[in-house]
């Protein structure tokens, strides 16, 4: 979270297409806003930039491994994503905070001029003064289809999915787990709790208090006559274009609202003003706009393990903006928890009792 009483500032005045909040909701977000503000103070953050990196450099060798399983390698790109700016200044912070990170996780990048920008994504109309390449990420085509491809993977391993109601979930009495199912009852020594943004209100009845900032998240896809190779990030608006087999979609940063408010994609719709004047969008190809909420920890990390006073019962949520990136990875530390192992990931900065001693 920024720090600096400007950009609080121009966030607070709405000023910036970064983050939009709802006023009169502000009060429910209170609490895990101060948490939040308070971990990102540079000591704490370093720390939790440190524990952060041990998960985040593996995603795309976890990626890998199930996408060869699944026979689906083709929907990734290695070849990273891009981002624009539009002011020198914030050219040189990017690059010398890009150069830190190189320096201290051996984060790749390389720096870009207007004209390379020009070059190297011909629907650009316009090229900023330059900007980065990330050059590790690996950009995903369609993630719903992936997702599918490791769902039928899980199948043909011997996997069953069964609908039901998670808040029927209760313990047994023989110190196991049941949950009512379409299919009935089901029991099991172990259940996972991993429901993202609805984690939180399900563990509140087991006693358990998990302060989670609900970020919402807007996007669309446009049929841009001539779309980008890669990904291409506006920095200093927010938002991200990325080229998907639906179309050019465009993504936004959060909104903080009521939980269960209805969509209001102001932010989407300046992204889209915004992005008319980098590249020709095209007619949107869907009539209302995908909506989603990211379960963001105050501390940025995700909650991975066993809780203290149930036993069998197992967190794994709260990855903010990054749960299909990270999946695979804090999948298998879970499954090696739960097996007993020692995980492949020390464990310690992610366990459930950060936030319920």
């Amino acid at each position: 979270m920024p720090r600096d009483m400007a950009t609080l500032f121009a966030i607070a005045t709405g000023q910036t297409n970064i983050l939009r909040y709802d006023l009169f909701a502000l009060p429910q977000h209170l609490r895990p806003l101060l948490s939040y503000w308070w971990h990102s103070a540079p000591q704490r953050h370093r720390k939790i930039t440190e524990a952060y990196a041990t998960i985040i450099r593996t995603a795309t060798a976890e990626h890998q491994v199930l996408m060869q399983a699944a026979g689906v390698t083709n929907l990734a790109k290695h070849d990273g994503f891009r981002v624009l700016h539009r002011t020198d200044a914030a050219l040189a912070a990017a690059l010398k905070s890009a150069e830190h990170l190189k320096e201290a996780y051996g984060v790749a990048y390389k720096a870009m001029t207007q004209q390379e920008l020009l070059a190297a994504e011909p629907a650009l109309k316009f090229g900023g003064v330059g900007g980065l390449h990330w050059l590790d990420p690996w950009p995903v085509s369609d993630p719903g289809a992936l997702v599918q491809a490791y769902a039928d993977l899980f199948i043909r391993s011997g996997g069953t999915f069964v609908s039901g109601d998670a808040a029927s979930l209760q313990q047994t009495s023989g110190r196991g787990w049941r949950v009512a199912t379409d299919n009935g009852p089901m029991e099991a020594e172990h259940a996972v709790v991993a429901l993202g943004p609805w984690s939180e209100r399900l563990m509140r009845g087991f006693g358990y208090d998990f302060p989670m900032v609900r970020k919402r998240g807007y996007h669309k896809h446009y049929r841009a006559p001539v779309t980008f190779n890669l990904p291409l990030m506006d920095a200093a608006n927010g938002y991200l274009m990325a080229p998907m087999s639906r179309g050019l979609r465009i993504t936004t940063g959060a909104e903080l609202t009521y939980h269960d408010a209805p969509a209001t994609p102001q932010q989407l719709e300046r992204a889209q003003e915004l992005a008319g004047d980098l590249i020709e969008l095209g007619a949107p190809v869907e009539n209302a706009p995908w909506l989603g909420t990211r379960p963001c920890m105050p501390d940025m990390l995700p909650v991975i393990g066993e809780v203290a006073r149930h036993k069998g019962l197992w967190m794994h949520f709260g990855h903010g903006h990054q749960g299909f990136t990270l999946g695979p990875t804090t999948g298998r530390m879970l499954a090696e928890m739960m097996d007993g192992e020692t995980p492949f990931i020390p464990a310690a900065p992610f366990r459930p009792e950060r936030w319920t001693r």
